[in-house]
């Protein structure tokens, strides 16, 4: 299963970087990745108008893309539209961090899944 993975470099920016889950737990009801520890869950909805300077994430958390359009923009200018059923790791809770808005003109609804 592919995700897209938001971490801090060294050099204090943000940068993407695609990552496959391995799926390895095989059983009746399909192919599962190992069970990962989270500590909270946040649902979440956006209007139309979000539009959110450079931020770090708040936390490591998985973002899982519900409904709309979210566009995040790293540190070196490279940008990538997250649409439904998307879902990100967000690691860079230092640093300049990301920047993030709507480009549907819909709201965005998501959820997040902290872990630490």
């Amino acid at each position: 299963m592919k995700i897209t993975r938001l971490f801090a470099g060294e050099d204090g920016q943000s940068h993407f970087e695609d990552i496959d889950v391995a799926l390895p737990v095989v059983s009746k009801s399909g192919r599962m990745s190992e069970r990962q520890e989270a500590t909270g869950i946040v649902f979440r909805e956006n209007d139309a108008s979000y539009n959110l300077d450079w931020h770090p994430a708040p936390a490591r958390q998985y973002v899982i893309m519900l409904e709309g359009e979210v566009e995040i923009e790293v540190g070196d200018g490279t940008k990538r539209v997250l649409g439904p059923g998307e879902i990100m790791l967000a690691e860079d809770t230092t640093g300049q961090g990301h920047r993030s808005r709507i480009l549907s003109g819909n709201p965005r609804r998501s959820i997040f899944i902290t872990l630490d």
